[in-house]
């Protein structure tokens, strides 16, 4: 099959937003319609149109003073998320290949999007019998111990948003109940680890323990996965567990989270 250029696949519109956005670097911080107009070599109606859906999102706001725009909280936030998650991926991939290292099996860095965990990292193991998962992978928080293990250390209203009314059947083993689910999630708080025992994928099983910045919230989650074979329940309790907890308070730590007296790391 003869692949596309993807330029085929631009659309003007959104082309035309981000062009908007770019305009607002170095020493520019406002902008007004007549001079967008002038850079983007757009008919004003047409930047003006752009920016009014620009700031119904929250991507750009008007200085109700000189009526020109600058970035709005939306674009800050996408930065600092941009950063942040680069500051984890830097500080976390030695001890993932550390931690995959001390026990060959492959090493993940996940982070909660909604209602699911993402992969921002993937360390593999050299088994030639071995789960894989790609960079950008999405899995249900309720139903993987990286998605437990994040989402066992929020409020009420939090878990409400971060996991699903109806708990989708994955494997005989997949969590459906919620009542059951809240009581699992208190024993990993409890542990300061969360395991998946072939909830989501028959045949395979993983340990995963929180990542906390400085803040002390849970931002990220660490864990091995592999076959169940592999993965025996003795196996996670005196080894992975262990590994993949001491793992995750490397990785705070470098996030500058600090343990408390009385306070576990994970």
């Amino acid at each position: 099959m003869v692949k596309r250029d993807k330029s085929n696949y631009i659309i003007q519109s959104v082309s035309h937003a981000l062009d908007v956005l770019e305009q607002f670097r170095g020493d520019v911080t406002e902008l007004g319609v007549t001079e967008l107009s002038k850079r983007l070599k757009l008919h004003k109606n047409n930047v003006f149109r752009l920016l009014a859906t620009l700031e119904s999102r929250g991507y750009v706001e008007q200085n109700k003073a000189t009526e020109n725009y600058r970035l709005g909280l939306k674009s800050l936030e996408l930065g600092q998320t941009f950063i942040h998650q680069m500051g984890i991926l830097r500080q976390a991939h030695p001890i993932l290949e550390d931690l995959k290292g001390k026990c060959n099996e492959t090493a993940y860095l996940a982070i909660m999007r909604e209602q699911d965990v993402v992969y921002l990292d993937v360390v593999e193991t050299e088994h030639t019998v071995r789960v894989v998962s790609r960079i950008g992978a999405r899995l249900p928080s309720y139903c993987s111990a990286v998605g437990k293990v994040q989402i066992a250390f929020l409020n009420e209203e939090e878990l409400r948003r971060h996991v699903p009314r109806e708990l989708k059947r994955f494997t005989g083993g997949t969590i459906t109940n919620a009542r059951d689910l809240l009581e699992e999630l208190k024993q990993v708080a409890e542990r300061g680890y969360a395991t998946d025992n072939e909830e989501y994928e028959e045949g395979v099983r993983c340990v995963a323990a929180p990542i906390r910045d400085y803040t002390r919230k849970v931002i990220a989650g660490v864990s091995v996965s592999g076959p169940a074979q592999r993965f025996g329940l003795d196996r996670i309790e005196k080894e992975l567990a262990p590994l993949v907890m001491e793992a995750a308070r490397q990785i705070s730590r470098r996030l500058g989270y600090e343990v408390g007296l009385n306070e576990p790391a994970s």
